[in-house]
């Protein structure tokens, strides 16, 4: 990828990474993974706040979800297993793995798909 350049001449490298479709890619599965994380910890807080409080509202289930279907599966697993978040439900035990297994094997096929092209890089 060509550098951006600015009107003075001097190229700006903090804009050549961000326009990386790598880089973004990588920044999106860490926030990604981060937010998964840390929802199945808010919502593992607010259920025992619940036991307390009935006004408390928990994180629904289609949200967990979906940040797992968005590339956040595996910190929806880690959070499952350091929080001890919804690891009963059999939706969610075999569900995340199956998103996680879902999204390795396309990431696989993208590659092997695009390698055998000789565009991957």
């Amino acid at each position: 990828m060509k550098p951006f350049f600015t009107p003075d001449g001097t190229s700006v490298t903090a804009i050549t990474v961000i326009g990386d479709p790598w880089a973004l890619l990588i920044w999106w599965l860490a926030l990604i993974n981060l937010a998964a994380f840390l929802a199945f910890g808010l919502d593992k807080w607010k259920a025992r706040r619940k036991e307390r409080d009935e006004r408390v509202r928990r994180v629904p289930e289609k949200t967990l979800f979906l940040l797992a279907a968005l590339g956040g599966s595996v910190g929806a697993l880690l959070g499952m297993r350091a929080f001890h978040h919804k690891t009963r439900h059999n939706s969610f035990r075999f569900g995340i793995p199956a998103i996680l297994l879902a999204q390795a094997a396309a990431a696989l096929g993208l590659w092997v798909y695009f390698t055998q092209r000789g565009t991957l890089f």
